[in-house]
């Protein structure tokens, strides 16, 4: 279980890295545009048709990449660490927890999604049987904010950052024991896609964390449906329902999904492949 240690050093690690020019060594991967945005549905249950075709979803990749180009500065001292981020990070590291003690502590190579700045990643790489770590993202900005953090942290050795496209993960097929993706799942155009390429890289018994906000409540859709959506426009939060559909016809075997928080709802999606 997550302590008050760790959520404190979590807030040291959201404090702005010193610059680093260059990113961490990643030559086994290659470089691929997109971490991606999607326009509010109105319908819950979205037809083929309405997906969003290729000009939409670059004109929407544009936006968000511009977007988060802007905030990556800023992004480790924004008042919604303590309203999302932090709350976010505690979830994973509680699940991750349960999930080692499932399997022996054994060692784990793990991928976050919409890594922002890294803080998820640098503060799991304390963990001896976390092997290798990898943060991919769209905005370059963030992907230079989390290399810095990385080459800080004392374990550069085992963490990487990668800018790389939600929905074509430059990674081969089960790379990974642990897919996490926190607060950046409604910027991406073709969720469902995103979704079968998290299980892709997965190794068979592996664990995806996928945390959004939660509009299934007045608050969290005044939240999100409302605010969030006229702020950052092109974005879509999946209701309860459609991220359980998305995940079981992904092939994951196991789904847990509970809501945390009040004041901004998160909805947490703790899924499990089959061995």
């Amino acid at each position: 279980m997550a302590t008050k240690q760790d959520l404190q050093d979590v807030r040291r690690l959201f404090q702005p890295p010193i610059h680093v020019g260059k990113l961490c060594p990643v030559a086994r991967f290659r470089d691929t545009p997109g971490l991606m945005t999607q326009q509010r549905r109105q319908s819950e249950r979205r037809s083929a048709s309405s997906t969003p075709g290729a000009t939409e979803s670059s004109h929407v990749k544009q936006h968000a990449r511009a977007h988060f180009e802007k905030w990556a500065l800023s992004y480790d001292r924004s008042w919604l660490n303590e309203l999302v981020f932090f709350p976010s990070v505690r979830a994973c590291l509680e699940e991750i927890t349960h999930w080692q003690a499932a399997r022996g502590d054994r060692p784990y190579r793990m991928l976050d999604v919409g890594c922002g700045t890294g803080s998820l990643l640098a503060l799991l790489a304390r963990d001896p049987q976390a092997e290798f770590l990898v943060g991919v993202d769209y905005a370059e900005a963030m992907i230079h904010r989390a290399a810095g953090k990385f080459a800080q942290s004392g374990y550069a050795d085992k963490l990487h950052a990668v800018r790389g496209d939600s929905e074509r993960l430059p990674f081969p097929d089960q790379t990974f024991d642990v897919v996490t993706c926190c607060n950046s799942f409604h910027h991406y155009p073709h969720q469902p896609k995103a979704v079968r390429g998290f299980r892709r890289v997965l190794r068979p018994g592996g664990l995806l964390v996928l945390i959004d906000g939660f509009r299934d409540n007045v608050i969290g859709w005044v939240v999100f449906d409302v605010g969030v959506a006229l702020v950052e426009r092109h974005v879509h939060h999946a209701s309860w329902s459609e991220l359980h559909r998305m995940i079981h016809e992904a092939g994951f075997t196991r789904l847990s999904q509970r809501k945390t928080n009040v004041l901004a709802p998160l909805l947490v999606n703790v899924a499990r492949l089959a061995e």
